[in-house]
């Protein structure tokens, strides 16, 4: 009753002070009653003592007493209802009672895990997309989780970065369109709402485009290419009304990230009049000490404040100096209370102060705990990311009454690794998550055998197994092998020089081959990975990604055909590390390579064919599909007019399937050269066998827009050929002029 009685007290209070009044005029209020010293305790973030994402240097007792004295106004990795309800009621213990916000790294699912996002992207489905985060959020908020660290909206064209399997790929469009989706889902009908969590962009900006794919590596860009090629996407996203943004741990052309004023107070704060706020990476304010940008504690604390941070998660700078720079007139108060004025914002727009419990909610959390509904959604979504990349002879699909199969390879009977980086533990993951062995083993008849050999490990030298593998394939009608990297070989802090299958894998499938079963190839990663020798001998080869709790299932879906994979890659598949990056709409040369096998004199490497291995958008299906009766609107436009595009897909195999119908623009000649081909519409669509579906575009002198080398974002008229096709390398081609 006490407990009862309390809440409806702070309701009430809470109703009492601020009454009808704005969300401005709230905060306004509530700034004027604050201490300097309790606004910037709004501006810090900690950690809690578990799960954490960085280097932990949290002192629990220390950390406590702050959040009772208002100097503490968010914590990360602390969740679940009765947690959450604790840590908030510490909070309510200081002088203006202000509530906590509770935020957690809910990446691709929260207690049900989708395919790492990479592999999401693959399914090029917003509506999946979106639905997959209105899941996640409803099931974090219901473990008192306020705010997601998601979308991650980096464009990478290097898959040596380990983040890559955290992000939707190469493409500046697609990249947009899927952040967009995903913003739309986490954050639903509006904040506020109980199912609803705060998204947040990131990471501001161009981290995708680490020297190296060195994870936290230097970016150093022009302008043009910043604003080009990984700028719209946040810019999209602040448009969209993400409730937060995260900057990145690089510098840009010299200047962290962290501090940058261009990125956070010109363009942000500035010209996309953003009025969410701004967190820091991990540490990432006082690590511009080992940037060499600042000298110390508290000039990083200044440069950010004045570079446009808000929150300072985890450096504890802004706690310990902030106060001291405004007291010496270092950095202006106003400052401060324009950081702490958007973060309490978001906190009145969530609710929080009519009730800092409202997300902590044991019958709610119970309720999402195992929602099958969930798990179900979770299973079509895992097999519509997967990309089947080879199927000579059509080996699949499989039948379900195929006498013995052997299934093989250091995957087949993990559980936990389906998660995939960036997921979040439970201490039933390995009870609740479907092994491959048990996905296909649930789908195959009674009547069959299915075998299983480990065969080597993930990441080790040891051939001890392989005897023992060889035995097992002999035996079976069929080999299935699953190979790839290590579930935690992606991600964060994940990045490689190498990227073919780690450990003896390769060698391994050599051996399996000499026993001449038929065989096919599962590949198991969070990025793309090299393989050619496996992509020129092996007649099957399904990329799975990591596909989460309903892994199994879903990957048996496929291969027994179930479901008509119609995945396609995100990425541009290398052939070596030596060609990377290698993305489909790079800029032409004065010698651009006629062909494939072009070397002499032409832009290209006398030692390694030019294309890459798997183009952007590539993805094969049971069935086959063809194009024809292509058709534009017109080839002479004059100004704002708008050419329409149409297409006829036909589906001339023996299976019903899905095709991502691909659009592609070039610009022939312009004041700055333009890519070979850029996106600039796609869509998916179902025909079943023997149907024919006309597909439609339109596009506008809106989607020809540019930065030019003064960065002024316009069209220009000219020649242009419109692409449309199964891939970014297999279109059809028609030209047109389109005057201004």
């Amino acid at each position: 009753m006490k407990r009862v009685y309390f809440l409806l007290a702070f309701s009430t209070l809470g109703m009492s002070v601020y009454g009808q009044k704005t969300t401005d005029q709230k905060v306004a209020e509530l700034l004027s009653k604050m201490t300097l010293e309790e606004k910037v305790g709004q501006m810090v973030q900690y950690s809690g003592f578990e799960y954490a994402t960085g280097p932990q240097h949290s002192n629990s007792a220390a950390v406590l007493e702050e959040i009772k004295k208002g100097k503490v106004g968010s914590m990360l990795n602390v969740a679940g209802a009765e947690e959450t309800r604790a840590f908030q009621k510490l909070a309510i213990q200081s002088r203006l009672k202000i509530p906590l916000l509770f935020g957690q790294d809910v990446i691709h699912g929260y207690r049900t895990t989708f395919p790492v996002n990479i592999g999401q992207a693959a399914s090029w489905d917003l509506g999946m997309i979106e639905k997959s985060e209105r899941i996640a959020a409803t099931e974090a908020s219901a473990y008192g989780i306020h705010w997601t660290f998601a979308p991650m909206v980096d464009i990478a064209r290097d898959p040596r970065w380990g983040r890559v399997m955290e992000g939707s790929g190469e493409d500046t469009f697609l990249g947009t369109q899927i952040g967009l989706a995903r913003i739309k889902g986490f954050q639903g009908q509006g904040l506020g709402s109980l199912n609803a969590v705060m998204a947040c962009a990131k990471h501001f900006a161009a981290y995708g485009a680490a020297v190296g794919g060195r994870d936290y590596n230097s970016v150093d860009m022009s302008l043009r290419q910043l604003n080009e090629t990984y700028l719209p996407p946040f810019k999209a996203a602040a448009e969209a009304g993400v409730a937060t943004f995260m900057n990145s741990f690089n510098d840009i052309n010299g200047i962290p990230a962290t501090a940058n004023q261009y990125i956070q107070r010109t363009l942000l704060k500035g010209k996309w009049n953003y009025k969410g706020f701004v967190v820091s990476d991990w540490g990432s304010i006082g690590e511009m000490v080992a940037h060499g940008y600042a000298k110390d504690g508290a000039e990083a604390a200044e440069k950010a404040i004045q570079g446009g941070s808000d929150m300072d998660m985890e450096s504890r700078v802004y706690m310990t100096e902030l106060p001291k720079l405004v007291k010496e007139g270092k950095v202006d108060e106003k400052l401060v209370d324009d950081a702490t004025g958007r973060i309490l914002t978001k906190k009145f727009e969530m609710g929080l102060f009519d009730d800092p419990y409202r997300f902590s909610n044991e019958k709610r959390q119970k309720e999402q705990t195992d929602n099958q509904e969930n798990r179900k959604f979770g299973r079509e979504f895992g097999s519509k990311s997967i990309v089947l990349l080879k199927n000579k002879g059509n080996i699949l699909p499989l039948s379900k009454t195929v006498k013995t199969v052997a299934l093989i390879g250091p995957f087949g009977k993990e559980t936990v690794a389906n998660h995939g980086f960036w997921s979040v533990a439970f201490k039933d993951d390995s009870q609740r998550i479907v092994s491959q062995f048990d996905g296909i083993k649930n789908q195959l008849d009674k009547n069959s055998n299915l075998l299983y050999a480990k065969g080597c490990n993930v990441d080790d030298q040891d051939k001890t197994m392989f005897a023992e593998a060889v035995e097992t394939a002999k035996k079976a009608d069929v080999v299935i092998m699953t190979l790839g990297e290590g579930h935690a070989m992606s991600g964060e802090a994940k990045s490689r020089s190498t990227i073919g299958f780690s450990g003896v894998q390769e060698d391994l499938l050599k051996e399996i081959a000499k026993t001449g079963k038929p065989i096919i190839l599962m590949i198991n990663a969070g990025r793309p990975l090299i393989f050619n020798w496996a992509a020129d001998h092996i007649p099957a080869i399904v990329y799975t990604w990591w596909l989460g709790t309903e892994a199994g299932n879903s990957i048996a879906d496929v291969l027994f055909g179930t479901v008509n994979p119609g995945g396609k890659l995100p990425m541009t598949f290398p052939r070596t590390e030596g060609q990377i990056p290698v993305y489909y709409n790079h800029y032409n040369t004065g010698r651009p390579a006629k062909n494939t096998t072009d070397r002499n004199y032409v832009s290209a490497y006398i030692d390694l064919d030019n294309d890459p291995k798997f183009p952007f958008g590539f993805g094969l299906s049971y069935t086959e599909f063809t194009y024809s009766d292509m058709v534009l609107s017109s080839t002479n436009l004059k100004g704002n007019q708008s050419l329409n595009i149409s297409i006829t897909v036909s589906n001339t195999g023996k299976y019903d399937g899905e095709e991502v119908v691909q659009l592609y623009i070039r610009d022939l000649f312009g004041k700055v050269i333009r890519p070979v081909k850029e996106l600039k519409g796609f869509k998916k669509i179902f025909i079943k066998k023997g149907e024919s579906k006309k597909v439609e575009f339109t596009v506008t002198p809106e989607d020809l827009k540019f930065f030019d080398d003064a960065l002024n974002f316009d069209w220009e008229g000219g020649e242009f050929d419109v692409m449309v096709g199964t891939d970014s390398q297999h279109v059809q081609t028609k030209r047109l002029n389109w005057m201004k």
